[in-house]
């Protein structure tokens, strides 16, 4: 059984998916046809329902390569081939504190979220107002803004941001067990990111350009940070048609 608010994935026999919060008041206009709500809310989760065209739709429930594929954007977001592995290195799990700058549409946000858990907390900062409002709304539809402190704050002034309480698990992230960092000169943050971390903890950079890897890593040449790895992930996909395969 569904209830209103749970997320779900409609898939078409052609592969389309929709992602939305199940309201069975509404109908869902597709390409194939209308799909009536309230026709899911007895099949639940892996039962197939009808449009009024007569093509069948899976319901399925969304993992979080569908949440994180299915963020409004208005910046280049993360990918789940770099997000899954930033999340085993940085050693994501439920009931850990972790940093995030900046958010940008809110893609790391959604899977860092999601895998800290309700024990955890993540606390994310963005400087952009547009950006920072985006973020939070794709939170939002996803479920998982309860779990995230969301900062309006630029971190060049530190990760102290106005209102913030010495202490408080909301508003406070100093100590935090890992850290990652999405900005255009990561270099010049890193020793306020040495200052809200604690010793030991993990913490990534995404760059899109060489030159900027070396500018990170001459900076780091001086930080406290030790143990550096550069690497760039590539996916190769399959047609999976057994025959075809080369």
């Amino acid at each position: 059984m569904l209830t209103p608010g749970d997320l779900i994935l409609l898939v078409s026999p052609k592969g389309k998916q929709y992602l939305r919060k199940f309201d069975p008041t509404t109908n869902l206009h597709t390409q194939d046809g209308v799909l009536v709500m309230q026709q899911a809310e007895a099949v639940g989760y892996g039962g197939v329902i009808a449009t009024h065209m007569g093509h069948p739709y899976r319901i399925l429930r969304p993992s979080t390569y569908e949440l994180i594929k299915g963020v409004k954007r208005s910046t280049q977001i993360m990918y789940p081939k770099e997000i899954g592995y930033a999340i085993l290195k940085l050693g994501i799990g439920p009931g850990t504190r972790v940093v995030e700058a900046g958010s940008g549409s809110g893609g790391m946000t959604t899977a860092l979220a999601y895998h800290v858990g309700d024990t955890g907390r993540v606390y994310t900062f963005e400087r952009r107002p547009e950006f920072y409002d985006l973020a939070g709304k794709n939170l939002e539809a996803a479920g998982l803004s309860h779990r995230v402190s969301r900062f309006n704050h630029d971190i060049s002034q530190g990760f102290a941001p106005e209102g913030m309480i010495p202490g408080d698990p909301a508003t406070d992230p100093s100590g935090a067990d890992a850290l990652f960092l999405d900005v255009r000169t990561p270099w010049d943050h890193l020793e306020q990111v040495a200052a809200v971390v604690c010793p030991g903890a993990p913490v990534g950079f995404l760059l899109p350009t060489t030159n900027q890897i070396s500018d990170l890593l001459r900076g780091l040449e001086t930080s406290p940070f030790e143990d550096v790895e550069v690497l760039e992930i590539l996916i190769r996909r399959y047609k999976p048609v057994a025959d075809r395969l080369r």
